[in-house]
């Protein structure tokens, strides 16, 4: 899966921080019933709520690994049009689409 640079050399600068982040994520995802593709498309829409273009990013990109289609990923972000307004809801859809150009290539 790609990886921004920045995030890879945060991993590598801060090891131990990233090696705790990664537990806890670990953690809160083992917490409840919900399965692997519905955790991450529910991380969708918490990244497309906090107008957070890496989040975003980061979330279609594991949301695909555990199955969703890419008409289910655009449909969460379409759902936070009445929740978060057009622009963030847009600007979230283009985000959604650099990954998935970015994986077609």
């Amino acid at each position: 899966m790609y990886l921004p640079k920045t995030y890879e050399d945060f991993s590598d600068k801060f090891s131990e921080i990233m090696k705790d982040y990664q537990q806890l994520g670990k953690v809160c995802r083992e917490a409840g019933p919900l399965e692997h593709k519905c955790q991450d498309l529910v991380k969708l829409g918490i990244a497309v709520g906090a107008s957070s273009r890496g989040a975003v990013m980061s979330a279609v990109r594991k949301a695909l690994v555990s199955g969703a289609t890419a008409e289910e990923i655009r449909h969460a972000v379409l759902l936070s049009l009445t929740t978060t307004g057009f622009p963030n809801m847009i600007a979230a859809l283009g985000w959604v689409n650099e990954v998935l150009e970015h994986r077609e290539r």
